[in-house]
């Protein structure tokens, strides 16, 4: 049976079936669309840079922690 959404008590107009008044219009659908493609390419960027940043610190770490081993073996092999 088919209530029209206005004779509805306000709690109860959002969550039932769709109609042809909630039918959300084209520009609404590309909002949305457009929203979720930004928002995900955001997140990837965010994550891309995370990744980025957490190369380039294991790199300084090695590159540390091998001028450390070197200047050890030189101070340890000289008498």
């Amino acid at each position: 049976m088919y209530y029209p959404v206005s004779s509805l008590p306000p709690a109860l107009r959002r969550g039932g079936p769709i109609t042809g008044d909630n039918m959300p219009t084209a520009k609404q659908l590309a909002d949305i669309g457009y929203k979720t493609f930004s928002t995900s390419m955001m997140l990837l960027t965010v994550y891309g840079g995370y990744l980025c940043s957490a190369r380039v610190y294991h790199y300084f770490q090695r590159r540390s922690s091998q001028r450390q081993a070197a200047e050890e073996q030189k101070t340890s092999g000289v008498p």
